[in-house]
């Protein structure tokens, strides 16, 4: 989309009626109150302020700074809206996205000029890489000296244009309650993702009259939520057709709060799945028919279950290419249904037999409707032969590991996690061997139970998106799953939690490594480690030393060096709420993650242990 503030006025009305198609978490975001009772003088800050008071906030991550201290003036006398000063812009950023992936409502940061929106924009790519609903709003030189390379300035508008889903720059302050009450909507409907407000500072000094609602329109912004009839009555006909289909669940499910719906369709359909490492939890692990993850690091259910299939219900998916590998041989005799609420992803990587645009809520529902009739009339379809062979293979190919025989297996660290802290807690995952732990050993059972940086891979994700989770929901037990390497990004902010009163729990995964990158410098680069040892626990002196270093921000740190200590140290952590606590677990660091499909090659190469031929070479 490109910035107009010059839209045809027209009443909101239309833009709450597309909110409500959305979660109902998402629409209380961005629903508008009643409006007020006279126009209020005030500068432009003050607008701002009370626009976000307006649309819901409840919270705003930020830093001040020269551009947008105007704004911090009257953020202070808010009623309703929490600052939280954090240590750097990324982990702003990285806060909002795990408030907002926790509770589908829209998260908010705040910078100033120049550096302080471009540390921004990591987290920016990210949430629009994952279809996360965050709102950044930025401070910006005077109007005056825009494109004069004034002291702090950068044209973060155009920066961040291709990793937001819309952006603004506002110098008039009487545009500011449009701009933010239109950020709000397009962040939180349709594709949900990130939109940029860029506001000059002479606009957040100068005076201007308040009024809310504002008068707003989007001609050009409409996303589909119902999909075609057509479409759905063709998708129920393949898979009444089909004898081996199976669902391909993405992201797109999580956010549009579809869980609930899309267990009752694959009861209903009783359709083997998969979920992708964006939808873990989508479908509780337990469940009969789930076959796991797919993927580069899947399991062999899942990823042969794909390549097996002659139909794939691909569900709020995008057919990334960790999942399918190498596209052109990737489930080479399946039919596809396509749902995704994007019309750009639809046949974007695979070509879609069946296209629907829709809200995945709406799909799903729609789906169950016609397929009940269907059923009623003409009697389920029977997939025994599939379930039967499907189910053989989850049994004699589990996602396991063989346990150190010297040392902490990183695998069993992050089981004990999931075990002893329970479906009811949230897990965020940093990027590497441990993200994939994390998301292969803790048995997922509810949406939204589990955040991570899926799309950019974005390192030092972790403990800032668990501070923002944990504010969204302060009354969940919230883990930080790191690396050694990702922790050192952005660690930092254990002082924003230990000052704010945000006592999350973080497991630092520390084989002293860049983990993921020295596993591949095992199997493909053999065995040079070039720059890949981060000199964490293997050596003499730890640099850091993580318990010393946790004491130093006023967290409770703990070191476990031994099997034996890793239940205790956990159940510390737990029995801990009045402080952040960080563990460093001192793990085994030849560990890799398996199963594994090296990149760039089919799907049907599967690994499942070092020096082993793919799977489906040996046998099929």
């Amino acid at each position: 989309m490109t910035d107009s503030l010059t839209h045809d006025k027209a009443s909101p009305a239309v833009l709450a009626a597309q909110a409500r198609s959305r979660s109902s978490a998402t629409a209380k975001a961005i629903q508008t109150p009643a409006s007020t009772n006279a126009p209020l003088t005030c500068t432009g800050a003050q607008s701002l302020v009370k626009s976000l008071e307006a649309v819901g906030v409840d919270t705003v991550f930020g830093i001040p700074g020269g551009a947008i201290l105007p704004a911090y003036d009257p953020l202070m006398d808010s009623p309703t809206v929490r600052h939280i000063l954090v240590r750097h812009e990324q982990g702003a950023g990285h806060a909002a996205e795990g408030y907002a992936a926790a509770t589908g409502r829209v998260g908010v940061c705040m910078a100033t000029s120049g550096p302080g929106a471009t540390n921004l924009v990591t987290a920016l790519a990210d949430a629009h890489m994952d279809s996360v609903p965050i709102v950044a709003i930025t401070g910006q030189v005077p109007s005056a000296a825009i494109g004069t390379d004034a002291f702090q300035e950068a044209d973060i508008r155009g920066i961040t244009m291709p990793v937001t889903k819309h952006n603004y720059l506002v110098t008039n302050p009487d545009d500011i309650p449009r701009a933010i009450a239109e950020a709000f909507h397009i962040a939180g409907t349709g594709r949900p993702g990130p939109v940029l407000v860029d506001i000059s500072k002479d606009a957040l000094v100068r005076q201007t009259t308040f009024s809310w609602p504002p008068q707003i329109d989007l001609p050009g912004y409409r996303p589909v939520a119902r999909p075609h009839g057509k479409q759905i009555r063709e998708a129920a006909r393949l898979m009444a057709a089909a004898r081996r289909p199976i669902f391909y669940i993405g992201g797109g499910v999580i956010r549009a709060r579809a869980s609930e719906q899309l267990r009752q369709l694959v009861e209903l359909t009783q359709i083997p799945l998969v979920t992708t490492l964006m939808a873990r939890g989508a479908v509780p692990d337990s469940h009969p028919l789930h076959l796991g993850m797919p993927g580069m690091h899947g399991s062999v259910a899942a990823v042969t279950g794909l390549q097996k299939a002659d139909l794939l219900i691909a569900l709020g998916a995008r057919f990334d290419d960790r999942v399918t590998g190498l596209l052109s041989t990737f489930a080479p005799h399946a039919k596809v249904i396509h749902a995704d609420i994007d019309p750009a992803e639809i046949s974007k990587n695979r070509l879609a037999d069946v296209p629907i645009v829709g809200d995945c809520r709406d799909v799903i529902a729609e789906l169950i409707e016609v397929i009940t009739a269907e059923q009623a009339a003409s009697g389920a379809a029977a997939y025994d032969d599939w379930q039967a062979t499907v189910a053989d293979w989850k049994a004699t190919y589990p996602v396991g590991y063989t346990p150190a025989e010297d040392g902490v297996s990183p695998q069993y660290v992050i089981e004990r996690i999931g075990a002893l802290s329970g479906p009811e807690a949230t897990y965020v995952a940093g990027v590497g061997q441990h993200q994939m732990w994390a998301a292969q050993f803790i048995q997922y059972s509810r949406p939204n139970s589990w955040i991570n940086s899926g799309g950019l891979g974005t390192m030092g994700f972790s403990v800032p998106a668990a501070m923002g989770a944990k504010v969204a929901e302060p009354h969940r037990t919230v883990w930080s799953i790191d690396g050694d390497g990702c922790f050192q990004m952005t660690n930092q902010e254990l002082a924003t939690c230990v000052i704010n009163d945000i006592p999350i729990k973080v497991a630092i995964i520390n084989n002293s490594s860049l983990g993921m990158v020295r596993q591949w410098q095992t199997l493909f680069y053999n065995e040079r480690y070039s720059n890949t040892d981060l000199h964490t626990s293997h050596n003499k002196v730890r640099v850091p030393d993580f318990v010393k270093l946790a004491d130093a921000y006023g967290c409770e740190g703990i070191r476990v060096e031994a099997v034996d200590e890793v239940d205790a140290a956990i159940q510390r952590a737990l029995d801990i709420n009045d402080r952040p606590v960080v563990i460093d677990f001192v793990v085994h660091r030849d560990a890799m993650v398996w199963p594994m499909v090296p990149a760039g090659v089919s799907n049907d190469k599967i690994q499942i242990a070092r020096g082993g031929a793919p799977l489906w070479e040996r046998e099929d």
